[in-house]
């Protein structure tokens, strides 16, 4: 699986390979990444590797770039730069667009 489930103080999230929380943005839409630019700087795409394949409630979005990322129920995946250690949710709410990513 792309991500795992990790705790945190607000409950169960999503998490990457090394158990950092992932998000979802509101203006993504139509299974499309809006973060490209310096927005991906400082969200990071969860990407995907050539040749992914879709699974469960996973999928792969094609980013403006040509790259793969992974979706949750067609949510593109994104890190947080300023998250210092698994379990941190200190993007919950950035600019009320950017939420934790939740099973």
């Amino acid at each position: 699986m792309p991500a795992k489930t990790g705790q945190s103080a607000g409950g169960p999230v999503l998490t990457d390979s090394k158990g950092m929380t992932l998000y979802v943005f509101d203006r993504d839409a139509g299974g499309k990444s809006a973060c490209n630019g310096q927005c991906a700087t400082n969200w990071p795409p969860l990407m995907a590797p050539a040749g992914a394949k879709a699974m469960g409630d996973y999928s792969v979005v094609t980013r403006d770039d040509g790259s793969m990322q992974w979706a949750y129920k067609g949510k593109p995946l994104y890190g947080w730069a300023k998250d210092g250690n698994p379990g941190d949710t200190t993007g919950d709410g950035v600019n009320n667009v950017w939420h934790v990513a939740r099973p």
